[in-house]
């Protein structure tokens, strides 16, 4: 007998079988169970996610012998035969190859006759955005009042393409990519099932390079038995795939942090002995950057890569909040522009030393030699190539510059230590308490509980020991009773601000004319501070 690939042995027999599409097979299944049954299914989603195998085990369920069931037997000569593709009142059609109009009339002639053997008769058609215009409008009126024993089930890749007079005859139901995860699920039970040693990274690969396919990733299982001779392995996964070992991706990371530009260019020259696909390699890096990013904010992150939280949390320290956002964005625009490059290499080279020739304006506005230089001013190399020095140094002699303790206007505070992003935003969201030797603590509003992170507080406390010049540590209890928070401070200002200027209206002697004159109404609602900023 020949060799059945994985795509087609593992394809899923009834809905308990299917893997995903949840919020897709609970709505078949109330409907198969409770008789609710369309005329009309159409079933959108990329490709190899289950569109035309949740379609056949549709039309199984509608033909089966022992009745319409959410649950076919699969041993009837209906379910054999449909599983078989030999049944001869399930109609499938390539809408792909059969585009014109008189292939769609053709189709519909026997529409008006009662099926052969089963319940139903079943039109699958697959690709279905392909018809033409014309092939559309033959289908319409048969797919709004079809006869009772006549289902249609579509399949597209591309909805957007379906005539909206199509999309409303059918309930549509949109299939979700999977995800890596779910896919390496699914490769480890078949891999048990079929006896084939595998490497649970390697088939992490496999479920990353599947891109949201199940069939994608059935299809690379089988390419990786065959190249790796029966035992799957990660190294020869990542040879046949054209990915870049992780290693080499943390390495870049590392050095990227370090500002090694040097270092870049050795790890790129030994990448390039393995014949990397460069784009998967920008891939990689953008993907682990945008990781960084999310443990930085929440302080963990839910990953189904092969890098541990504790890898993430070193780089999120060594790699500061701005740096990450921007190589992110240098990393995507570089694998979109690979293939301007003179060559894959050299382009993934220049878009690395891009991330380290480049800085957030805040890390390169640094003064001149002469001590003059604007803010913003293109700098010359050598200023670029020390611009991490001269933050240190700029940062040593801002240090230099102390203040003594004193129970402090809390709001004055987070202005002057010219805090950004998240952490300022945990900031102005509490309130001073009390200092107790050397611990700050501060009184967090309960509604923002889910800015506080361990990494956050700490930089809080950083930035208040070299403001005061002593190591300082800060406590933050939720829900303490701190008072006004700068940010509730803001919003009171701008309220009282608006009502000044709602009264301000209100007594002005030209809205008086015009409401005497016209019966007019000022709308309070609509008055917006220009500033809020600024006090009037």
């Amino acid at each position: 007998m020949s060799y059945l690939v994985l795509a087609r042995k593992w394809r899923p027999k009834d809905f308990a079988d299917t893997v995903g599409q949840e919020h897709v097979l609970q709505a078949l299944i109330n409907a198969l169970e409770t008789g609710r049954l369309h005329h009309a299914y159409l079933f959108t989603g990329t490709r190899g996610v289950g569109k035309t195998s949740i379609a056949r085990i549709l039309a199984k369920a509608l033909n089966c012998e022992k009745g319409v069931t959410a649950e076919p037997c699969g041993e009837c000569s209906a379910c054999v035969e449909i599983d078989e593709g030999r049944f001869v009142d399930l109609i499938e059609v390539d809408a792909a190859s059969n585009t014109k109009v008189d292939d769609t009339r053709d189709l519909l002639d026997n529409v008006q006759y009662a099926p052969a053997r089963g319940r139903y008769k079943v039109y699958l058609i697959d690709e279905v955005h392909m018809l033409s215009k014309s092939s559309f409008n033959a289908l319409l009126k048969t797919l709004e009042e079809p006869p009772p024993h006549v289902k249609f089930l579509l399949a597209t890749t591309d909805p957007q393409k379906l005539p909206v007079t199509v999309l409303s005859r059918c309930l549509q139901f949109n299939l979700k990519r999977m995800t890596p995860r779910l896919i390496a699920d699914r490769l480890t039970y078949i891999c048990e099932a079929e006896s084939v040693e595998a490497d649970a990274v390697a088939l992490a690969t496999i479920a990353r390079a599947a891109d949201g396919s199940m069939r994608d990733a059935l299809s690379l299982l089988d390419q990786a038995i065959a190249f790796c001779g029966g035992k799957i392995e990660e190294p020869q996964v990542a040879k046949m795939l054209g990915t870049i070992d992780r290693d080499h991706v943390v390495r870049l990371l590392r050095l990227l942090a370090a500002d090694d530009a040097g270092g870049i260019i050795d790890a790129i020259r030994e990448i390039d002995e393995q014949f990397p696909d460069y784009s998967r390699l920008l891939e990689d890096v953008a993907r682990d950057l945008q990781r960084i990013a999310v443990y930085q904010v929440v302080g963990t992150c839910d990953s189904d890569d092969d890098l541990n939280e504790q890898e993430y949390a070193e780089l999120s320290e060594a790699l500061p909040t701005d740096d990450v956002q921007l190589f992110y964005q240098i990393a995507i625009m570089g694998r979109r522009d690979l293939h301007l490059a003179p060559d894959p290499r050299s382009g993934a080279e220049m878009t690395l030393l891009r991330m380290l020739a480049f800085r957030p304006a805040s890390a390169v506005d640094v003064p001149s030699a002469s001590g003059g230089g604007a803010p913003g001013k293109a700098m010359p190399q050598q200023a670029v190539a020390s611009a991490p020095r001269a933050v240190k140094a700029k940062s040593q002699e801002a240090a230099a510059t102390t203040h003594q303790w004193a129970d402090p206007d809390w709001s004055a505070l987070v202005t002057e230590l010219r805090l950004s992003g998240a952490v300022r935003l945990l900031a102005s969201n509490c309130g001073y308490l009390r200092r107790e030797k050397n611990t700050v603590h501060l009184g967090l509003d309960p509604r923002s509980e889910s800015l506080l992170t361990k990494q956050r507080k700490d930089v809080l406390g950083e930035q208040l020991s070299a403001y005061f010049g002593e190591k300082l540590t800060v406590d933050i209890e939720l829900g303490a009773d701190a008072g006004e928070t700068p940010v509730q401070e803001e919003t009171r200002m701008a309220d009282e601000r608006i009502e000044a200027a709602r009264q301000t209206l209100e007594a002005d002697p030209n809205v008086q004319a015009l409401k005497n004159m016209f019966g007019a109404e000022l709308k309070t609602d609509s008055i917006e501070l220009i500033n809020p900023s600024q006090s009037d």
